[in-house]
Formats: C-alpha cells, structure tokens, sequence
C-alpha cells in the first residue's frame, strides 16, 4: 500500500516531514522519498529505496542537503515517489496511494501520442507518472485530479508539492483510505494516519470526504472540489493495516480491535468453543488488541506466550522472497516456556492470508511444548485479492488459502459458493475450517463474520469496502 505526509509552514520543515512520514512505515516497505520546496532552492526531492533498511536509516541525512518551509514525503510497496512533473501548471511534486487497474489501456488511449513514458522494470507502469500525466492533460490541478479519478479502474489519494510551496490533496473518489488536514500556528498538515499530524503538535482540523480536494497554503485550506456522497472506506484498514492510535471517519482503530475480540468471545461463549483454553494469546502486534478484548469478555487470562525479536527486523515480510520472510519470522518468535508448556492455547491474529507463517508459528508453539493450539482470526476469510489498494504482493487468488483449499474441496464448482463458505454456520463453511484447521494442525479455528467486523467498526455497511470477502464492489 504506502502513505504520505505533507507540511506547509512559516518556518523550515523538513524535520517535521522526516518524522511524519516515518510514522508511515507500517504501510509499506519497499520505497520512500521527500520533496522540499525553498523559496530561494525552488523544489529538490531525493528517493531511497528502504527495503534492507528503515526509512529514519536511509533519510537521516537529508537535513545536511536539503531545506525548506514545504514538504511531502511518502512510504511506498510499489512505485518510487515523490516525482517531480514538469507541466503548463509549473513543475510540481507528486506522491500517489492506491491502486490503477487499467493503466496500460490508460496510456494507450490518452498518453500514446504523448512522446516519452517510462515504463518500471518488469515493463510496468509506473502509476505516480501516469497520474501526473493524466492531471496535465487538464488546465488546472482540480480538473486534472477529478479527470484521474473518474478514468481510472481503482484508487488514488494524491497528494502534490506546487512550485510555489503550497500543497494540493485529494483523497480517492470512494474514500477507501484516509486523508487528514491538522493545523498549528506556523501552518497546515496532510497525512494518512491522524496520530502522525497530532504528535507534531498539530490539532485536527478536518478529515477529507471521498473525492474532495483542496488547496493548502498558510492563508487556509481552499476547497477546490466538495466530497462525494458515496463513501467505500477499506474495512481491512480496521482490522489490519490501520495503526492503533489512529482513526478513520471517527473510530478509533484500537477500540474497534477491542470491540472485534468481544464480539468474537462471545459467539464462542455461546457456542462453547473456548472450553479448555489456559490463555488467550494475540499474534504480535495487530492480532494483540483482537486478543485482549476476547480476554477481557470471556473472563480467559490474557498471556503473551512469545514475544517477537524486533530490534532488526520489524516486520517479518520485509524480504522480496517468500521464503526469506518466512525464516525470518521463525527466528524473531521468542517463546516464554512457561507460558506454553502443557497449556492450551487460544491465539488471535488480524486475518489469515497465506497461512505459511501462521503454520510455522503454530509448529512453534507445539515444539515450545503446547498441548494444544486453537485459532480465532479476526475477519473473515480472504477470498479475493485487494484490487483497489495495493495491499497483497499476489496477483494469483490461489495463493490466498481459503481460495486453495475450496478448489481442493470442491473444485472450481466451489467459487459459485464463497458465500457459504465464509459463514461457519453452513455444511461448506464448517468444511473449510475443519480442513483448514487439519492443515495448520489446530485443535480448532473459527473466523470473525463479516456482520461482526461491521458491527465492530460501527459505520453503516454501505459506507465499508469489504470486497477482500465477499468480493462485492
């Protein structure tokens, strides 16, 4: 995915922006970049890519090269930015978080006649570039942004660095991620997650509807285009991705994990399915908050029975091979033996994806001396990859287990079927996870429903994007 911060100011800045992008690491691991503006420098920019280290280790220099009272930065999975775009509206930096689905049949119907257009390696389009084109096509930067949101198949939040240090932003049409405007004597801020702008001192000033954009500069914030009525926010954000001291459309990300463990509890209080269990343990770190509001409900001790090694690797999928993460993720689990021996075990994690690291975890657990190892996730099952924001590295369903295992069950007659089998009360969904417990050699496993997860949340469900499982647009 990625994310991306942004400062106008009276004062130099770049500090501010270092920090507040690096509050942004969670959502992506692969690129990272800042542009300044200075009135006497004009615009400079410098790109890292960040995947063998962290972005603090890779920027702490910039302050020796680089100025100004004008910044952005940004963290990306995919494409390295910000770019600088030369156009008839001036030269300006741009950064883009999201996904472009039909990106080659957009160069070819708009930018083919259009001269040179670098393609990434591999023969992919770099999406940031695409934007910026797509935008120059228009007369101003308001016209441009709504011309790439309605064209595109997908997403994008852009945010953009003008050559006379103002900033302009704009959150994705459907509002599938989040866009904050803080404010603070000396000026205005746009960032992803609302904590990185309030631990700088900003105050909130506002949170961006779907589609709207605005113009910031130290006068004020200029909306240049009102929000859209129609409202997707990602509910994977929530669950996962989302960082717990942050909210999104007035919810807090570690009380709705709170609230997603309770609801949880109680389905298997009602159904009898935590009989037995020694202690509740959450998957470090975003399966944690899921694990202490199953404990707090269920009345079940709260353990953390091993503890992840995180001083030089922080997060296990760091490495571009799948078999690098998973050994990875092997040797930061560090048991606490006398919290495993003998016990029986409930662990909660975020999701269930891949499953290849949570079966080593749960072959870790048993040769640290469990007796038994029984497993909640807190969403459904993930049946379609992400099409709108980038967050799986697969294009193949079948990587997804849920998707493997009903073609191993049914065949392909079984995708006519998703339904049932998400919901655990079915034949089919009883099935899946009986097999999927078989194969992960858990004594049980049981999903969060896709009502639970909206319940937890609190929005109304037309306002959720939920298509990773139920595949709905």
């Amino acid at each position: 995915m990625g994310g991306y911060f942004g400062i106008v100011s009276r004062q130099d800045c770049l500090e501010d922006v270092f920090f507040g992008t690096d509050y942004h690491s969670h959502l992506g691991t692969r690129r990272a970049g800042i542009a300044v503006y200075d009135k006497a420098i004009g615009l400079q920019r410098e790109i890292h890519n960040i995947e063998n280290s962290p972005f603090r280790t890779r920027f702490e220099h910039v302050f020796d090269e680089m100025q100004g009272t004008s910044a952005i930065g940004c963290i990306s999975d995919y494409y390295p930015q910000p770019l600088l775009i030369r156009s008839k509206m001036g030269t300006y930096a741009i950064c883009v978080t999201g996904a472009i689905n039909n990106a080659d049949k957009l160069v070819d119907t708009y930018l083919a006649d259009g001269g040179h257009f670098d393609a990434m390696t591999g023969g992919a389009v770099n999406v940031t570039e695409l934007v910026g084109s797509l935008i120059n096509l228009k007369s101003n930067f308001a016209e441009g942004i709504r011309f790439v949101q309605e064209t595109i198949d997908g997403s994008a939040c852009i945010l953009i660095l003008t050559d006379d240090g103002s900033l302009i932003a704009a959150r994705d049409r459907l509002g599938r991620l989040p866009m904050w405007i803080g404010r603070r004597e000396d000026g205005y801020s746009v960032s992803f997650e609302s904590f990185a702008h309030q631990k700088l001192g900003f105050a909130d000033e506002r949170e961006l509807g779907p589609g709207e954009i605005v113009h910031v500069t130290l006068n004020g914030v200029e909306q240049l285009v009102a929000p859209g009525k129609e409202m997707r926010m990602c509910a994977f954000l929530w669950s996962y991705y989302g960082y717990s001291t942050s909210s999104y459309e007035g919810v807090n990300v570690e009380l709705m994990r709170y609230r997603n463990g309770e609801i949880m509890s109680q389905h298997d209080t009602d159904m009898g399915n935590c009989d037995g269990v020694d202690y509740v343990c959450g998957m470090p770190d975003s399966g944690t908050p899921h694990a202490i509001g199953y404990a707090n409900a269920s009345h079940l001790p709260f353990a953390r029975a091993y503890i992840k090694y995180t001083p030089t690797w922080s997060r296990s999928f760091t490495p571009n091979k799948q078999s690098d993460r998973n050994r990875i993720a092997k040797m930061k689990q560090i048991p606490v033996p006398e919290l495993i021996q003998d016990k029986s075990l409930l662990l909660v994690d975020d999701s269930i994806v891949r499953g290849t690291q949570l079966k080593e975890t749960v072959d870790f657990l048993y040769d640290s001396g469990a007796k038994n190892v029984h497993m909640r996730s807190a969403c459904p099952p993930i049946m379609f990859n992400c099409k709108y924001l980038n967050f799986s590295r697969s294009n193949n369903e079948l990587d997804l287990i849920a998707r493997k295992t009903i073609l191993e069950l049914e065949g392909e007659e079984g995708f006519n079927h998703i339904d049932e089998y998400s919901d655990g009360t079915t034949e089919r969904g009883r099935r899946l996870r009986t097999t999927l417990a078989e194969k992960l050699h858990l004594g049980s496993l049981e999903f969060q429903s896709l009502e639970g997860v909206i319940k937890a949340i609190g929005l109304p469900p037309c306002k959720l994007c939920t298509y990773c499982w139920n595949g709905k647009e």
